[in-house]
């Protein structure tokens, strides 16, 4: 299995207290320890502009503009957004930059896409916010156009909702179809989203990776639906990664489980949410998969491997103020699934076989 970790950027209210003149310390910082332990494969931001689970005046930070800052601070760990929304900027275009990025960083990008969802940020940037069909097919669409860039350094294309005549994109990402061993749509593209009569045809036809549901019952489901798809435009299906995001709240036993929770009831009531929003994000990080003891979130990861999930990105909302949660999973979590001899046989003792 792999793990990516989300890097704090002020979307989800992981920011508050800390001076703006120290958000690029605390980023900058997080990612270079990341990209010293090889148990971690990647790092990831949010692409949004406006906080959740309202918008506030709190930092978020914009996802591309980290993008280049992070190839350019780190030199090992791939970089990746989840996900970028393919409504927010012109397919050409982002192409173009990620091509860029992908340069700075020396072939360490991934690309994750989605249609997007949160209609607030789309009014208030002037996007207007198209029905749910419109946006999957300009998904779809943008797709094209940026696989074009990457894949021969031109797009024309003529949509239905997006088109190109011309665009160009040299150099080309280092991640190509010339580069050895390179993935085929030129850097690594993501497909974010379970929507099983679209989205998930788009990943069948484009993804390297795709990312939805963490539960492990909705997971194997939409896997299969998934496979259909695969089978009816002629893909492998192992070609594709599939991997979830995970909420992690860790302790070394029940009780510290229990004052982590306790940390982010009182973390969003110093942020200023009112206490329905509190009560509802407590309540969603007391409902993921990966909450409890070291042992506890072990297991699950070992059955969600079984189910095919074999790539993991990790957030913690303390990871800014506090990296006790983080250094446990690292140190008691993730080694034991990243060595596959020991994966094996961790797997039957946790099942008795």
């Amino acid at each position: 299995m792999k793990f990516g970790l989300f890097i704090p950027q002020g979307w989800r209210h992981d920011l508050v207290g800390i001076d703006p003149s120290q958000h690029w310390g605390v980023m900058a910082g997080l990612a270079r320890r990341v990209d010293g332990n090889e148990d971690w494969t990647s790092i990831w931001v949010y692409d949004h502009v406006h906080t959740v689970p309202r918008p506030a005046e709190e930092a978020t930070h914009e996802a591309w503009s980290l993008m280049a800052a992070f190839a350019a601070v780190t030199g090992r760990v791939r970089l990746g957004q989840m996900c970028t929304c393919m409504g927010y900027r012109n397919p050409a275009h982002l192409a173009k930059v990620a091509a860029t990025v992908d340069v700075i960083s020396e072939g360490r990008l991934d690309v994750g896409v989605g249609a997007g969802w949160y209609e607030h940020e789309w009014r208030a940037y002037g996007y207007g916010f198209p029905s749910s069909g419109e946006r999957i097919a300009a998904l779809g669409e943008g797709i094209e156009i940026m696989r074009q860039m990457w894949t021969t350094g031109h797009a024309t294309y003529a949509g239905e909702h997006l088109t190109a005549d011309g665009a160009l994109c040299f150099p080309r990402p280092l991640q190509g179809d010339s580069v050895p061993g390179s993935r085929r749509n030129g850097i690594p593209l993501w497909v974010a989203g379970g929507g099983e009569r679209r989205t998930l045809r788009i990943a069948a036809k484009y993804a390297d990776y795709t990312n939805f549901s963490p539960r492990p019952e909705e997971f194997s489901a939409k896997s299969e639906v998934l496979r259909r798809h695969c089978d009816d435009v002629g893909r492998d299906f192992d070609e594709i990664v599939r991997s979830a995001d995970y909420n992690v709240v860790i302790g070394r036993d029940e009780a510290e489980v229990r004052d982590r929770m306790g940390w982010i009831r009182d973390h969003y009531t110093r942020a200023g949410l009112p206490q329905d929003l509190i009560d509802r994000e407590v309540r969603s990080f007391e409902k993921g998969a990966l909450v409890g003891t070291p042992e506890q979130i072990t297991k699950t990861l070992v059955d969600l491997e079984a189910r095919g999930m074999t790539y993991a990105i990790t957030y913690f909302v303390e990871q800014a103020y506090d990296l006790s949660g983080v250094e446990l999973f690292e140190r008691e979590v993730v080694p034991s699934l990243v060595n596959r001899e020991q994966h094996s046989n961790l797997w039957h003792f946790l099942h008795g076989r």
